[in-house]
């Protein structure tokens, strides 16, 4: 029922645009951005108000508190994403859903691992302020994001009843 809500809601503002951007495409633009700006905003109020721009101290390691509110704030957006990517945008998928969770993982992971180096070069090396440096970072990061759950995470297996349409047969002449 929450599916079918989300999808009659984009897909009504998609019209005006389907000449232009796939319904994929502009499902993912809208869960995708959606849930970007609900990291963004978790992000800010992290950083501002929860950690107030402090350090903080992971198992006796400091953590720069703009780095410690990346972690925050993917606390809440890791399983929204999935949910929406698994029922709205990619719901064609025919992976099984622990491999889309795994693979889901593997590229919230990866896209960890880019986030933090993205926010040290714009916030320690370029001087950026944390959020200008968040909003920046997201952009590279949200790019690369689509490309790899369209090809790998929530990719459509090909079956084989599919696969063998697919294949030609040579005929074979009379003599």
């Amino acid at each position: 029922m929450i599916r079918r809500l989300i999808l009659n809601i984009i897909d009504f503002f998609h019209k005006p645009f389907s000449g232009i951007i796939p319904k994929q495409t502009f499902r993912y633009l809208a869960c995708g951005g959606g849930n970007t700006l609900m990291d963004i905003v978790l992000y800010f109020i992290s950083y501002n108000y929860i950690l107030h721009k402090e350090p903080v101290h992971v198992l006796f390691i400091p953590m720069a508190a703009h780095i410690a509110a990346i972690f925050m704030a993917m606390a809440i957006t890791f399983p929204t994403g999935f949910l929406l990517s698994k029922y709205v945008v990619f719901s064609e998928s025919n992976l099984q859903g622990r491999t889309q969770l795994i693979r889901y993982f593997m590229l919230v992971g990866v896209c960890l691992v880019l986030n933090y180096v993205f926010m040290k070069f714009f916030v320690d090396v370029l001087h950026l302020f944390p959020t200008v440096g968040k909003i920046c970072t997201t952009a590279l990061v949200v790019t690369f994001s689509y490309l790899t759950q369209k090809k790998f995470t929530f990719k459509v297996k090909q079956t084989a009843v599919e696969a063998s349409s697919i294949t030609t047969t040579i005929p074979v002449e009379a003599d």
